[in-house]
């Protein structure tokens, strides 16, 4: 890496830090409910419209189901849009009916904090459904995730206690007190610096030779919660790669520092929830670990170049350009692929599929570890923490002593679950890609044949049963085969893990806290930050290696072949 490069990427960790600790600080007010009393009141009439008891605890399983149906229903809704858009206002391009498969594939996605994208978004939705059922999905989304962590927090901090919150308590505070504000500062400051916001028609404009058609619409809102709420998609089919989306350097650090304030902030949360800041800032340690040894492989694959470019006498020196904005750069672009894809966001400003396969496999693993390297709002402090649980239970292995976490004892009963949320993403990914890659409608998408359509294949699961949404983009997946399988996969890779994690923290809100003793693990300092780190990478990327190696590191080995 050279010194812009390790400038950046100085600068990004130190003003995500910055901006993390003051955050994290807010969102555990909200999770205590300690937030202003001029706020309560502006909650209390919704609560009263809706027959709510904000106060009133649930068990597990009433959150749980509360979360099904409200995210369900939401399901319904988007279909719903995205089906009778032709007949409704706020669509001056004239956009049709959107197809079943596509909408179907395009409504789970979104409601999982996926965003997966099948489709152009400038010729296939109008401004309305942009607005109302993917942006508005955007907010509840990332509220959910943000929950769920909220109740696994509780977990860890409550003593015998029945209950883990309350659902639409912490879903209006999450989205009212939180993302909301968040969302409209990034998108005033967005909207200052280019990224358009209107309700215009699309504008002819005379270019080089000929006449371009130019779309318009609600950017600058829509980019502000995709990236707050690492929901990831785009109002262009080109994504944050479009001037319109991320006109220049100040936007581009703007955007990637708005990917991860919420995910770094909840590790301070974390540590203030359970009364001791040290174990908020020990898994954030781990993760930035894990997100700077990423950033020290992909940054330097880009920059490398591509040999067989040079055998044929290219100037390389300027590293692998291609699929990359020249107003970014290299380091710029591959820093915002590996934070993308460390978080659960999946909004790009390269195409991924340009990458070398060293460049492109970074972001691959960062999402198949589990996207807990930070992760998506709330997902990925929820799945680190399940890491985090595992890593005690091998330690307690290892000295022959029932393991504990924040005094919880760490059970049968948690391991169950712990084993089922760590391993139902994989399951899914290869299963999804062993299907796409024997059945001739998966194979009919891929346009590279050989080691890289697999990558593609491999990375399009990764990306939907991680909740990602970023794409190789080279396989055409906007087919009923790949829209159909992709909407399954991102469905049972959201709900397989969250419901697992509520009973997790259902369980430890249960038990009683145990004192620290002589013989209790420090789980705050340096040797748990590498035996949790080792636990993610040893347990999150093994599943993946044989995969790997038929895909990404194959054609590394090819592409590095000299004849």
């Amino acid at each position: 890496m050279d010194a812009s490069a390790w400038g950046l990427l100085a600068l990004f960790l130190g003003l995500t830090t910055v901006i993390a600790w003051p955050l994290g600080r807010w969102m555990a007010a909200l999770l205590e409910g300690r937030h202003a009393a001029w706020m309560r009141r502006v909650e209390a009439p919704l609560f009263r419209a809706a027959g709510v008891d904000p106060d009133a605890s649930m068990p597990w399983t009433r959150y749980a189901f509360a979360l099904l149906a409200f995210n369900g229903i939401g399901a319904l809704f988007v279909y719903g849009m995205q089906r009778m858009q032709q007949l409704m206002p706020l669509n001056p391009a004239g956009m049709g009916a959107v197809s079943p498969d596509s909408s179907f594939n395009t409504a789970l996605s979104f409601v999982t904090n996926t965003n997966w994208q099948g489709y152009g978004g400038e010729s296939t939705m109008a401004y309305l459904t942009q607005m109302v059922a993917l942006a508005g999905q955007n907010f509840l989304s990332a509220a959910t995730g943000i929950v769920v962590a909220f109740v696994l927090i509780r977990g860890f901090a409550q003593r015998s206690a029945a209950g883990v919150g309350n659902f639409w308590a912490d879903l209006v505070r999450a989205t009212l007190w939180l993302l909301v504000p968040l969302s409209l500062v990034v998108a005033l400051v967005l909207a200052g610096q280019g990224v358009i916001q209107n309700f215009d028609a699309y504008k002819d404009v005379q270019a080089v030779g000929a006449t371009q058609q130019l779309a318009m619409g609600p950017v600058a809102s829509q980019e502000a919660i995709k990236m707050v709420g690492t929901n990831g998609g785009g109002f262009f089919n080109a994504n944050s790669a479009h001037p319109f989306e991320n006109p220049n350097a100040w936007t581009n650090l703007l955007q990637m520092l708005a990917i991860f304030a919420i995910p770094a902030g909840l590790c301070f949360t974390f540590g203030r929830g359970v009364g001791d800041i040290r174990q908020g800032w020990a898994v954030l340690a781990a993760m930035t670990v894990l997100f700077v040894a990423a950033v020290l492989v992909a940054i330097p694959a880009e920059q490398a170049g591509n040999p067989q470019l040079a055998q044929l006498g290219v100037d390389t020196s300027g590293g692998n350009m291609e699929g990359k904005e020249v107003r970014f750069g290299i380091a710029a672009s591959t820093l915002f692929a590996a934070i993308t894809t460390a978080a659960s966001c999946g909004a790009v400003n390269a195409m991924h599929d340009s990458f070398t396969p060293l460049g492109g496999m970074v972001p691959m693993m960062l999402m198949q570890l589990g996207e807990v390297v930070f992760g998506g709002v709330g997902s990925g402090l929820y799945g680190m923490l399940v890491f985090a649980i595992l890593a005690v239970f091998i330690a307690g292995l290892m000295i022959g002593r029932t393991p504990e976490y924040l005094g919880k004892k760490i059970e049968a009963y948690e391991m169950k679950l712990a084993s089922v949320v760590i391993l139902v993403t994989p399951l899914v990914v290869l299963l999804g890609t062993s299907l796409a890659v024997l059945a001739s409608a998966g194979k009919a998408g891929i346009a590279n044949p050989g080691a890289h359509g697999f990558s593609e294949i491999l990375y399009a699961f990764t990306s939907a049963a991680n909740n990602n949404g970023s794409a190789f983009a080279g396989l055409s997946a906007n087919t009923p085969f790949y829209n159909t399988l992709l909407g399954i996969a991102v469905w049972i890779g959201r709900f397989g893990v969250i419901v697992p994690v509520l009973a997790i923290a259902g369980a430890l809100a249960a038990k009683k806290r145990l004192p620290v003793t002589a013989g209790t693990m420090p789980t705050h300092g340096p040797l748990f930050v590498v035996l949790l780190v080792g636990t993610v990478l040893l347990v999150g990327l093994l599943n993946y290696v044989p995969s790997l190696a038929l895909g990404p590191i194959v054609e590394h080995l090819m592409l590095w072949h000299v004849q």
